[in-house]
Parts: structure tokens; sequence; C-alpha cells
């Protein structure tokens, strides 16, 4: 099966998040989406791997209110849930791989992080040995990062999805909340 890997620390999940996944198992050819809830993003500070579990479980429900009609397409993984820290995303591709060695994995990323792919942990192996695809993050050229990257390897496999752009971001949905602000027709 070609799974795609969207990785994050979704906190929280939002109709951002849903237009990707859908995006993934409806047009781009992927036969499941495994979302993967990171308890911690090594290269980003703020968020407690403490709530990971709690972001987990409000996956599992946002998927189950909005994936019932792609019958079983999206799943949410705990595979981070259990590795130790750090979570580097090769770690969690070569650990998919080896629970799954007859399936091939593609990791789903944003056109942000693309640009900022070499601050990655073996990031040239998660272009080679996986794949990534990438959707449209405003302010980003992901054609023009594609092409740099692929000056400095011709080997790597860097897709470029013609994927919904929502104007959102969960920090921007964090902060509303915080200020009181009603949130909810942005969350998933």
């Amino acid at each position: 099966m070609q799974i795609a890997v969207y990785s994050g620390s979704f906190n929280p999940l939002h109709i951002g998040h849903l237009a990707i996944m859908k995006h993934m198992v409806e047009e781009a050819g992927f036969d499941m989406v495994y979302l993967i809830v990171s308890p911690k993003n090594p290269l980003k500070d703020g968020i407690s791997s403490a709530t990971g579990q709690e972001r987990y479980n409000a996956a599992i429900q946002a998927v189950d209110r909005h994936f019932t009609s792609l019958s079983g397409r999206v799943r949410v993984d705990d595979i981070e849930l259990t590795m130790p820290e750090p979570h580097y995303t090769i770690r969690t591709l070569d650990a998919l791989k080896e629970r799954e060695p007859d399936n091939d994995f593609t990791f789903i990323m944003g056109g942000d992080n693309l640009a900022d792919i070499r601050r990655w942990r073996d990031y040239g192996r998660i272009m080679k040995d996986y794949g990534v695809a990438v959707y449209p993050r405003e302010g980003i050229d992901t054609e023009s990062v594609r092409e740099e990257l692929m000056s400095e390897d011709p080997a790597y496999r860097i897709t470029i999805l013609d994927a919904p752009m929502v104007d959102i971001s969960s920090t921007e949905i964090r902060e509303g909340m915080s200020e009181g602000k009603d949130m909810s027709e942005w969350l998933m």
C-alpha cells in the first residue's frame, strides 16, 4: 500500500489538516493516511510531550467525526507515543517500515518545512528512502525550494501537491482561544 505519513503536534487539529488528509486519499492517490501525533517536535518549543496522549485521543475523535465516509482510509497512529525522545521523522519512518515492510511510506509536509528541511535529522535519507509530498503554504515558493534541493541531489523524491491552501494555523487558533475568541469554525 502507498501510505501518506502526516505527522505533527496537531495542537489542535483544524480544517487545514482535514483538507490535506482528504486530498491525500481522494486526489493524491494514497491508499491510506497515517496521522501521527508527535509528542514533541525537537525543533519547536512550547508544546509539552506530556500532552501527547491527550492530543492523540482528540485526533481519534476528530478523525472518527470526519472520515466515516472514507471507510478507514485515515488512521491515527500512536507509534511516536511509544518511542523514546527525541522524535525525529527519520526514526518514525524507519520504525513504520520495520513494522510494515510491505508498505511504501511518503512523508507529508508543508512548503515551510521543505524550506527548512536541512535542519532535520537525516533529511537526505527522508527524501531518498521515503520521499516527501509537499502541500502549499502561504509565502513559500515550493517549486523553487524543490529545484534547489534537487540540484543538491537529483535522487531526492519531492512531489509538490496541488492541494488546497487553508490560511490558518494551530498557533493562531490557540492564540485566539487564549484571547477568548470562538475558534470552533476552524477546528476539526
